[in-house]
């Protein structure tokens, strides 16, 4: 593997983050930042990050909730490095721990902690149809490998107690997919189409379910992200720079 050795200082949440991330290949953008958003956690609860890359949904929710802690778990030990340092860089290494391991066999540290809540940003890409990247570290982020989406879904459900809720953030057009994996298992299936802008088709969906209950599905409205300028309408800036919560 051909590591980056370029890294930048950038930030999310208008500043209130700071971020050290690999200057080429897989880079934190808003979806991290959505996903964190709409995590239901509350003060004194548990989150597991799967998949955090470089921690930025974990650092995201702690700076909207400091009174929860993280526990992190990402592939990739570069990215799993950062996550780490980017902690300390936001002086929240007491409430955030970023582990090393695979979400078809998460090491016990992981595994043993009980979740009330999972969120994740996982490989969105179907290895057969998608363009792969030049950069391993992105092409690891983003392109599905050994572990599909059902098994990011069934380490995500196998680590929440009862009750708990996964919110996930992934391309609309797999859906079907997530529903159908998620519906023996889970109520309180809430779906947020994630719209480019007024009128166009969603590319992105949050998805939110709690663990073995039995309240119906509900598909929202969705949240338009641009107006018709271009430029981040009035909900999507309240998400991305004034670190509001995106409620499901």
């Amino acid at each position: 593997m051909t590591l980056p050795t370029v890294m930048t200082e950038d930030s999310l949440l208008d500043g209130k983050v700071q971020l050290r991330q690999p200057a080429e290949g897989y880079r934190a953008a808003i979806d991290p930042v959505l996903l964190a958003a709409a995590t239901p956690a509350v003060a004194g609860d548990v989150v597991a990050d799967l998949g955090c890359g470089v921690a930025s949904a974990s650092l995201c929710l702690l700076h909207r909730i400091p009174e929860v802690r993280l526990v992190g778990l990402e592939l990739q030990p570069l990215l799993g490095k950062l996550g780490q340092e980017n902690a300390q860089l936001n002086a929240v290494e007491d409430r955030l721990s970023v582990h090393i391991g695979d979400v078809r066999a998460p090491p016990a540290s992981v595994a043993a902690a009980g979740f009330d809540h999972v969120m994740m940003n996982p490989p969105y890409l179907d290895p057969a149809a998608a363009r792969l990247s030049q950069h391993e570290v992105r092409r690891i982020a983003t392109v599905e490998g050994e572990a599909g989406l059902a098994a990011w879904m069934n380490c995500a459900l196998g680590l929440l107690r009862p009750r708990g809720s996964l919110t996930l953030i992934h391309r609309a057009d797999r859906l079907d997919e997530i529903l159908a994996r998620l519906s023996g298992d889970c109520g309180h299936l809430t779906v947020l189409p994630l719209w480019p802008r007024l009128g166009q088709p969603a590319k992105r969906i949050i998805v939110q379910a709690r663990k073995g209950t039995g309240a119906p599905l509900r598909l929202l409205p969705g949240l338009a992200l641009h107006d018709e300028s271009g430029t981040y309408s009035a909900a999507a800036e309240a998400v991305l720079r004034k670190a509001e919560a995106l409620p499901l």
